[in-house]
């Protein structure tokens, strides 16, 4: 039962002092039979009340406001989480009518909106290549794996080609990505074979054995397999997902999941700080120097950022 020290800090450093600031956060782990939440700290600018719901999809969400002015928001989470070795589905059962469970769904809550695909100029040679007439005498299972295996294949992981509000289009075409990018493939794929699939965001902490995203904010996905239930995929490693990863969120996609966001009124001039510390067991926790992850974004010198912000942001 590995146990993980996680410290999840988002800085927001204004150029000129906001106001009514109004933000929702999704740092919350999701506690069930194969992940304790031992201690959660959440430590935020302004030390300000923090409203808590579980929305639609059964995750904790917060939101908070800050109506002063500010030049500065920051908001910290330390969690440690304990994960369990998950029970991993048997690859040599197959029965009959798996595939007929998962056509009953498409009409079922909770399925319908795992199953809802999305507008998109490719999605012919996308069904080209799901093909699911090859895969029919395929259980459902061996279905997954192998679009996760596609996906980990012939897509490439690069740094700093797409954002969050990169299209299926756009990362079909470019074929590179980061693991939110991987992920929202692999939802495609497997919707397109009637398999239910959610996205998933969360960290990896595998112990520096080198997995894509260590150490991380992570995203993944999980399909529903009948007779097994929900089954992490991770198409950026090509594994299934045991207890090195720790979910948060899960969700249609990464807007249902995003970890922060909000709006403010003032400039659109920012800088944004991401910084994920992930500490082993009881291992010493890195100091800020050696923060694993770091990602920072200046909206002086990133005009498609700095565009996004502007829609989000309320003008004065």
């Amino acid at each position: 039962m590995p146990k993980f020290t996680i410290i999840h800090t988002t800085s927001y450093n204004y150029n000129h002092k906001v106001y009514d600031s109004a933000n929702q956060i999704m740092l919350y782990p999701i506690e069930d039979e194969w992940q304790e939440l031992l201690t959660h700290k959440l430590k935020i600018s302004g030390d300000p009340l923090v409203d808590i719901f579980t929305d639609y999809y059964g995750n904790k969400v917060g939101t908070f406001t800050n109506p002063q002015l500010h030049e500065q928001l920051q908001i910290e989470s330390t969690i440690i989480v304990q994960t369990l070795k998950k029970i991993l589905p048997n690859r040599s059962i197959f029965l009959a009518d798996q595939w007929a469970t998962l056509h009953s769904l498409a009409k079922q809550i909770p399925y319908i909106n795992f199953l809802k695909q999305e507008q998109m100029t490719a999605s012919d040679e996308i069904f080209k290549v799901v093909n699911p007439e090859i895969h029919q005498n395929e259980s459902p299972l061996q279905v997954a794996e192998f679009f996760c295996d596609y996906v980990f294949k012939n897509f490439q992981y690069v740094k700093g080609v797409t954002t969050v509000e990169t299209t299926v289009d756009e990362i079909w075409k470019i074929k590179s990505g980061v693991c939110q990018d991987f992920a929202h493939i692999l939802l495609v794929m497997l919707r397109y074979v009637n398999i239910p699939a959610r996205y998933v965001s969360g960290y990896i902490c595998p112990n520096h054995n080198g997995m894509r995203g260590e150490g991380a904010t992570h995203a993944w996905v999980e399909a529903y397999i009948p007779d097994y239930g929900w089954l992490g995929l991770d198409p950026t490693n090509n594994c299934l997902v045991d207890d090195n990863h720790v979910r948060l969120a899960v969700g249609r996609n990464f807007v249902d999941c995003s970890p922060v966001k909000g709006t403010y009124k003032g400039t659109s001039n920012h800088t944004l700080s991401v910084k994920v510390i992930v500490s082993y067991e009881n291992d010493p926790i890195p100091k800020i120097d050696e923060v694993i992850e770091k990602i920072t974004t200046d909206t002086a010198l990133n005009s498609y950022q700095r565009f996004i912000e502007m829609q989000q942001m309320q003008q004065q």
